[in-house]
């Protein structure tokens, strides 16, 4: 989420999906132009005629810090941008919390090309941060002071009324919700790596908190900008940066969670957000009231959905496409909402991620595919987004872009393997199997030990802080005897795993209370356990996100694990494989399986885990196949 940590991992592990951004050769200002994608002709799958014209071009001006009051009288801050002479122009708006003289120009270019391509631009500090009055409480406020904020733009000089609106992660947030309230002038937005509930895949998933992302995002952004602005705030953000820089080797072990001290559990100025989430530990009023998947029928503009397979948002941004095209409030809503994912962390569109280089069909210039969009939706240019494909992916292994008319992708076969071994799946060694062949008879179920003071820890996948994102080989995790690996044999022909996927697992524990984890790897021919995507699962809300309920022990229960989409060819010769445990930390929080109050616990028990894997017991992953590998 936020530009300063995030920017440090991307420099890391995260080289690999760092955009292609302030160094990199600018294309021409393209008023009408198709973006060209690592080389080829244009979007994939757009037509001949979204081939470049004529570059449109304008000077402009700038004025900084320029105040708008919202409906409650708190004025908000901004910078626009107006192209110079006579006649009027569209809007392209950003709201964001991270400081609108960046104006997320680590994904982004400048506000100034958007300007020069002859749109008022503007760029908005959020209630509450930076230059902004008011005081900064995620979510609370973007629905209101968003739709404020569009129809004040609409008015401003040189506009003809026409507001598009962009931006990612949080600034994803500020477009979707004031969407759902239907501001007269909104014509189209492009949120990119953003969710579509900030219970469900933002805070939470499967139960399981999001601990690296909930705990570095107030510590290393929202907080320390926010607190600035008291006496003592020097003072606390220095105490939050150096805590920042201590979080993997000391904070993230710190218990209970609900006095976590980097954040000043005493001082509500500093981040009472942060324990109002631990004292909402299910999906409950508190965040059902920010949910955008309960709202599609009130968006009526389409959207451009950007997202990256190894990206915290990713389930959500594909959540939003599908659920627009299905629910969306107007024949544009449905119609003209589309979805990219391309094979990128939070915030990345370049070639590489992890420890992978997709190729130069993976990088994608991300200013012009959205000045192409917003000249087609708000300037009215016919340059083929409307005849585009609704659905771009980028599909690992091939390395190509596949494109579909809906998602998830028509005439997928869902395909179950389902676990089998002798009762020995522990470690890479040991003699878990995957087979499309369902169990017969009685088997012998695996066991192993979960203890939470020695926790799976997480490699790879997505953004958290202090952890290398993206694809990350596994096999000295898979080492570990509380991790269970079931796999295939090599496989005889190329195997594409496009869209959603699913774990069944029948499991018991010792423990009132505990989570199970499932990862999808690709083995190589070399043995590289190339990590693909993964899920978790609380025990406690197996059945419902909504009304928790603890287990008992040594009863066997069903688990759903959702593990979120992806797009991968599994080649010739390579091998699927399924890890199963009950830790992936600091991805997500310990569960101290005590079966205690969310966020109280001081310590930690054991738990003994049981997967089984029988007749009775057909425990499986289900995988989204499709008939015809992308080649």
């Amino acid at each position: 989420m936020r530009r300063r940590r995030e920017s440090r991992q991307r420099r890391g592990a995260g080289r690999a999906s760092r955009p292609v951004g302030r160094g990199r050769v600018r294309l021409a200002v393209l008023g009408t132009a198709a973006l060209a994608l690592g080389g080829t002709a244009a979007v994939p799958g757009a037509p001949a005629s979204a081939a470049p014209g004529a570059a449109a071009h304008c000077d402009f001006t700038e004025q900084k810090d320029v105040g708008t009051k919202m409906r409650d009288g708190t004025v908000l801050r901004s910078n626009v941008f107006t192209p110079k002479g006579g006649g009027d122009h569209p809007v392209i708006l950003m709201r964001l919390p991270y400081n609108k003289e960046r104006a997320e120009d680590i994904f982004y270019d400048r506000p100034t090309r958007y300007a020069s391509a002859c749109y008022v631009v503007v760029v908005q500090d959020v209630r509450g941060q930076y230059k902004s009055d008011g005081d900064f409480y995620p979510y609370r406020s973007e629905g209101t002071d968003g739709y404020d904020t569009i129809e004040w733009a609409a008015r401003l000089p040189h506009s003809n009324g026409k507001v598009g609106m962009y931006g990612f992660s949080y600034p994803g947030l500020t477009q979707w919700m004031p969407a759902t309230m239907r501001p007269p002038h909104l014509v189209t937005i492009i949120p990119a790596f953003t969710s579509s509930d900030y219970y469900d895949g933002w805070t939470y998933e499967g139960g399981a908190m999001y601990q690296s992302f909930t705990q570095s995002w107030p510590l290393s952004s929202l907080a320390n900008s926010s607190v600035r602005k008291y006496p003592d705030g020097a003072k606390l953000d220095a105490e939050m940066n150096k805590a920042g820089q201590q979080l993997f080797s000391k904070w993230y072990w710190s218990l209970p969670l609900k006095k976590f001290p980097p954040l000043y559990p005493k001082d509500e100025r500093v981040a009472p957000y942060y324990y109002d989430w631990i004292k909402h530990p299910s999906n409950d009023d508190y965040w059902r009231r920010w949910s955008i998947r309960t709202r599609y029928p009130q968006v009526t503009v389409p959207s451009f959905n950007f997202g990256g397979w190894y990206d915290i948002f990713l389930d959500g941004t594909a959540e939003n496409f599908a659920g627009m095209r299905a629910k969306g409030g107007s024949p544009a809503a449905r119609q003209g909402s589309t979805l990219m994912l391309g094979p990128w962390t939070h915030g990345g569109h370049g070639s590489r991620a992890g420890a992978l280089d997709f190729g130069p069909d993976a990088a994608v210039d991300v200013d012009a595919l959205q000045l192409r969009w917003f000249d087609h939706w708000l300037k009215g240019a016919e340059n083929g987004v409307e005849k585009d494909p609704a659905v771009k992916v980028f599909v690992m292994g091939a390395n190509k872009w596949r494109t579909a008319n809906a998602w998830p992708i028509p005439g997928t076969v869902n395909t179950k393997y389902y676990l089998n071994s002798e009762g020995s799946a522990n470690t890479i060694t040991g003699d878990g199997t995957l087979s499309t062949a369902p169990p017969s008879g009685r088997r012998e179920p695996d066991r192993y030990r979960y203890d939470p003071d020695n926790p799976v820890p997480s490699f790879g996948g997505r953004f958290q802080q202090s952890v290398p994102g993206g694809p990350q080989d596994q096999r000295l995790i898979e080492q570990r005897p509380d991790v269970l690996v079931y796999s295939t044999p090599a496989l005889e022909k190329d195997t594409e795993v496009t869209g959603p996927i699913s774990v069944t697992l029948y499991a018991s524990s010792s423990a009132r209370d505990t989570d199970f984890t499932a990862k999808l790897t690709d083995v190589a021919e070399d043995g590289t356990s190339m990590l693909i995507q993964y899920g978790i699962q609380r025990a406690r809300y197996r059945d419902s996100l909504e009304h928790p309920s603890l287990i008992k022990p040594g009863k066997v229960y069903k688990y759903t694990i959702k593990i979120w989409p992806t797009g991968n060819v599994f080649k010739a010769g390579h091998r699927l494989r399924l890890e199963i445990s009950s830790s992936n930390f600091p991805m997500y929080d310990r569960n101290p399986n005590t079966g205690k109050e969310f966020g109280s616990d001081r310590h930690t028990r054991v738990a003994d885990q049981t997967i089984y894997h029988d007749a009775e017991h057909p425990s499986s992953i289900e995988l989204p196949i499709q008939p015809t590998p992308i080649g």
